[in-house]
């Protein structure tokens, strides 16, 4: 599978610099996190690679082909994007809003054996197969970001963008999606995840990229990444990393670096 790539991308918004020259090969079959304080470009960074949104240079590629100069139904197949808010704006059943994310796939009207399989494959792995026939808009704001997240699953993407995906999850849940991504990783597709829980992305990923100020601080394996030197240089706060007796990792905060 080909490669993710940040090359190079710059982008402001009015005078403000929100990406700096940022550059990242994003790895196919493993997750990597994008961390950062509040305001350091993860989300602008994502949208690039999305082809959501234009840098002011650089670019993203997949592989050596520009993602905004790919067809737009090729860019659905190959690129799936979750957004950090979980409104849905129409009012359909949560099996029609998943069977969605195989439009790219369609040829013809209607779908086939092999969409309605992906689309009960992706509710059961995000549990809202119970949910199929209720409004969307009935559901609580977590219950709608798992149906959100089963119709990106449903378009069987190569890459998989998420924006926060854990920000409206209950602990449970919480633990359920970290190890779906991590296994559907692990059968192929490219990760590349917001999260703001440092513990999290220890828990589920296997590579990081820390940002402050449209820069980056450290990219590369998640352990080396998230250490307490990068964690203060990036968000200014003394941390302490460790480790349970079943040798899942922690970060617990202990206070702002001294400045």
């Amino acid at each position: 599978m080909t490669a993710l790539v940040a090359d190079a991308i710059s982008l402001h918004l009015g005078r403000n610099a929100v990406l700096a020259a940022v550059s990242h090969s994003f790895a196919p079959g493993r997750v990597t996190a994008l961390l950062g304080p509040n305001g350091a470009g993860k989300s602008t960074l994502l949208g690039c690679l999305a082809g959501l949104r234009s840098p002011d240079s650089g670019a993203a590629r997949l592989g050596d082909r520009v993602i905004p100069g790919l067809d737009r139904l090729e860019r659905a197949r190959v690129i799936g994007y979750l957004p950090q808010t979980a409104d849905v704006h129409w009012d359909v059943d949560v099996q029609t809003l998943v069977g969605l994310g195989r439009y790219p796939h369609q040829r013809g009207w209607g779908a086939n054996a092999d969409d309605r399989a992906a689309v009960a494959a992706a509710m059961a792995q995000t549990d809202v197969t119970m949910f199929a026939s209720r409004s969307v808009n009935s559901l609580s704001g977590g219950e709608r970001a798992r149906v959100l997240l089963a119709r990106v699953l449903a378009g069987t993407p190569q890459w998989l963008l998420a924006d926060e995906p854990l920000a409206s999850l209950d602990p449970a849940h919480q633990i359920d999606v970290l190890a779906l991504l991590a296994a559907t990783a692990r059968a192929g597709t490219g990760m590349v995840l917001v999260v703001h829980d440092l513990g999290q992305a220890l828990r589920v990923a296997d590579d990081a990229v820390l940002l402050r100020g449209g820069a980056v601080v450290a990219a590369g394996a998640a352990a080396d990444v998230l250490t307490p030197a990068n964690i203060a240089a990036a968000y200014g706060v003394d941390v302490e990393i460790g480790e349970t007796a079943a040798g899942v990792r922690f970060v617990v905060p202990l206070g702002r670096s001294p400045s």
